[in-house]
């Protein structure tokens, strides 16, 4: 139980910064291209409260971690109306990169964290944890999320880049993305698409360490 106890603790600060700086980079970028959709309701915020999906955000990302090692999970999405953007296709593309393109900042956040403490000299091991924890999440969240399957933002990507007629097609995809996303965990396929993805993010994060 202890230990349980410890790996909540651990893991509590690094996700609840991972989400919520993801989901208010996609309002903000929003907001730069347009849209104050996100502005107006409240979520261009770094309130990890106005961000959290209480199933989502804490129940099933920790039980995944505490079970499998594995984190999975997702935020109240942050709306964006793409039709108020000033160029909607190019623009979606800019939106949705943020998302992962924050994490991969707070990943180096974590890192340079991590230097601190190894300056510094501190000895208590919990602010390695949470360090290397807030590494590792931030790490996960931007390879999960650059996955190229709707309604995810390397899906919302590959939307924009794609020609018009080819992009509509794709997005059908989007109410399917859940189940796809599921039986590629549950196959042991999501862990390889993951990994060329990770390893990249981390190749950058590992020159600030």
């Amino acid at each position: 139980m202890d230990n349980v106890i410890q790996e909540i603790a651990v893991y509590a600060i690094p996700v609840l910064f991972a989400i919520t700086v993801h989901e208010a980079a996609h309002g903000y970028v929003a907001r730069m291209f347009g849209d104050n959709t996100a502005y107006v309701l409240g979520r261009v915020t770094l309130n990890p409260v106005k961000h959290i999906d209480p199933l989502g955000t804490i129940v099933i990302p920790l039980a995944m971690v505490l079970m499998t090692g594995f984190m999975f999970g997702w935020a109240k999405p942050v709306p964006v109306d793409w039709g108020s953007l000033r160029r909607p296709k190019r623009d979606m593309i800019w939106v949705a990169a943020a998302g992962p393109a924050a994490n991969l900042l707070m990943a180096i956040v974590w890192a340079l964290i991590y230097r601190v403490l190894a300056a510094a000299n501190v000895q208590e091991p919990f602010f390695w944890l949470v360090a290397r924890a807030g590494i590792s999440v931030n790490l996960i969240f931007m390879a999960l999320n650059l996955l190229p399957i709707p309604p995810l933002d390397g899906g919302r990507v590959v939307s924009g880049l794609l020609p018009t007629r080819a992009s509509i097609a794709y997005s059908r995809i989007e109410p399917y993305g859940l189940i796809i996303l599921l039986v590629l965990m549950f196959t042991g396929a999501l862990s390889f698409l993951l990994r060329p993805l990770h390893d990249l993010g981390a190749a950058v994060v590992s020159l600030f360490l």
